[in-house]
């Protein structure tokens, strides 16, 4: 998929230098279409594409937080005159997962021992700017907010949206495409599972390369332990049968 930053360099270029509010980027010069309560900004956090990853950690949309440090980073790279490749990177490493779900991430996927199968001293490597193993993507590139607060998935089911359906349909699946890998998917919640599940009923992903069950890594996720307890074996089993079905 072509660049559309391109499109909002000057607008970019316009934003205070400072943290941003969401009156900054919410607002007319970044808008991009509603439906009902729904309505969808430019961001340019999901924009690189790192194809030859292995594994594949998939969100619903980017929240606030992600879309506010991904304009400032891209600024600071027009300022600093960097190519468009490495603003965009730059920003999608600066933006993913900060803070504890970070944490929470590494921790569950260290322990179902993802370093051993990619010959890993540790999960946290695959967090560095340079590893070529992961890549971090969302269903939907851009952010979605319902009366200014981030979409999460529900009330519309992404399933049930159109309007967000075309969005996963025209990015998400020909992002797909580009991964030279058939990685691991590994979806953040139910909601970007059952999309998952839609894709597996299509023939357009394998489930086998789908660790289905994964608990959400939010902090505010409570039942997140539980499940990670309940679901380890079978993750792990999935987990052994993806790396023989599609080895390194």
């Amino acid at each position: 998929m072509k660049s559309i930053l391109y499109k909002y360099i000057d607008k970019i270029n316009n934003l205070p230098d400072r943290r941003l509010s969401k009156e900054d980027i919410l607002n007319y010069n970044f808008f991009l279409e509603e439906d009902n309560k729904l309505k969808v900004y430019y961001a340019p956090h999901n924009e690189y594409i790192n194809k030859k990853a292995k594994i594949l950690v998939v969100g619903i949309c980017p929240g606030w937080t992600q879309t506010e440090i991904a304009f400032r980073n891209v600024k600071y790279g027009l300022k600093n005159n960097l190519t468009t490749e490495n603003i965009l990177k730059n920003c999608k490493v600066a933006a993913r997962f900060a803070g504890s779900m970070r944490n929470n991430l590494i921790n569950m996927l260290e322990d179902l021992l993802i370093a051993e199968y990619l010959n890993l001293e540790s999960t946290k490597e695959l967090f560095n700017s340079d590893c070529e193993l992961l890549h971090t993507t969302s269903l939907i590139p851009y952010p979605v907010f319902i009366n200014e607060k981030n979409y999460t998935g529900h009330t519309p089911e992404i399933v049930n949206s159109q309007l967000l359906m075309k969005y996963v349909k025209t990015h998400f699946y020909q992002e797909l495409i580009q991964l030279e890998n058939k990685p691991l998917i590994i979806p953040l919640g139910k909601s970007v599972e059952e999309v998952l599940k839609v894709m597996i009923k299509n023939n357009i992903i394998s489930e086998k390369q789908c660790l289905l069950g994964f608990p959400h890594p939010s902090g505010a996720n409570g039942h997140r332990k539980e499940q990670f307890i309940n679901n380890k074996n079978e993750l792990k089993e999935k987990i052994t049968n993806y790396f023989k079905n599609f080895p390194l």
